[in-house]
């Protein structure tokens, strides 16, 4: 890394609401995507309470909908709405992107999967790149104007230490040739997060558009790991046992997301990844903290994106702004 890295007066143990105290996001729109539950209800209950009108993207309108009520601010400008978003559904991000309307100052890629048994998306692509990078990449770049049009807007998309333990198979990202490893398939997926956010911060600079990524950290109490069960004699080396990254609570984990959604301590910071609330350092091995230098490489960043693109106009269904 050849520049300094953003610190902030918080850390592993600070809050979502922490990082708000003081803010006020009276006028401005946000999508969090896996709103229903764990760090993305958070997430969004945190924005809506510092005054943001916030859209949960979920998978089942009813429960959405319950968890919407539930965590808009009893008074005050904030707001929360549920809206259909399958991720794994193309014509459901293409649903729910025709439906937007008007400007969105701040998109939090926060859905995922983890270490799922093989699955296969009706285009053939395996769920967990599926899930948490094809789908939260068409419906960005779907979004693109619409974050233009904010003047300023903010991506964020949550990654994994996970990462550290892979690359994206650029010749079979999809596992038709190589053994399925749930694993493999889920770094995969987190270093796509990484390298989407290197790639968008790219492209998208001169449309002031700011886009990073983020490990939460090992959460509590979340249905992210509840596959793991599945996949016990998994043979990969990750393991999710490891006591080297300390957990955190729900509020806890949400906070690194709210401070690159929303604070000003940000500003202008663009292609970069965080964790504790602060920007990470290279990865060193043995150490599960830290980015690799895979999921930052410019070059990656760039086939990355050709290569989601291709896969996106593939399908019957393509119509993203690329």
């Amino acid at each position: 890394m050849s520049h300094n890295l953003v610190t902030t007066p918080f850390g592993a143990q600070t809050t979502a609401a922490e990082v708000l105290v003081g803010l006020d996001l009276g006028g401005r729109r946000a999508v969090v995507t896996g709103g229903a539950s764990g760090i993305g209800r958070e997430t969004a209950r945190a924005l809506a309470a510092a005054g943001a009108e916030v859209v949960i993207g979920v998978r089942d309108l009813a429960a959405g909908a319950q968890v919407a009520e539930e965590i808009t601010p009893a008074d005050g400008p904030g707001t929360v709405r549920a809206a259909l978003l399958d991720l794994a559904d193309q014509p459901s991000v293409h649903a729910f992107v025709n439906a937007w309307r008007g400007p969105l100052h701040t998109l939090v890629l926060n859905a995922g999967v983890m270490a799922t048994p093989l699955q296969r998306t009706k285009e053939g692509w395996e769920m967990q790149f599926a899930t948490n990078h094809l789908g939260h990449f068409a419906l960005a770049t779907g979004l693109h104007g619409a974050l233009t049009a904010a003047r300023g807007a903010r991506v964020v998309a949550v990654s994994s230490v996970g990462h550290v333990n892979g690359d994206v198979l650029f010749d079979d990202p999809n596992f038709e040739r190589h053994p399925y490893d749930p694993w493999a398939a889920y770094s995969q997926s987190k270093t796509a997060n990484i390298l989407f956010a290197v790639e968008a911060a790219r492209r998208w600079a001169a449309d002031l558009i700011a886009v990073n990524a983020l490990n939460p950290g090992r959460i509590t109490s979340t249905r992210l790991g509840r596959h793991i069960g599945d996949i016990s004699n998994s043979p990969s080396t990750f393991d999710p046992t490891s006591t080297d990254v300390s957990w955190k609570n729900i509020e806890q984990g949400a906070a690194t997301s709210v401070l690159l959604a929303a604070s000003p301590l940000v500003e202008g910071v663009t292609g970069r990844y965080f964790e504790d609330v602060n920007e990470a350092g290279p990865h060193r091995p043995g150490i599960r903290r830290g980015v690799a230098a895979h999921a930052l490489d410019p070059e990656r960043a760039t086939r990355l994106w050709q290569l989601s693109t291709d896969l996106l106009t593939t399908t019957p269904t393509a119509r993203t702004s690329l």
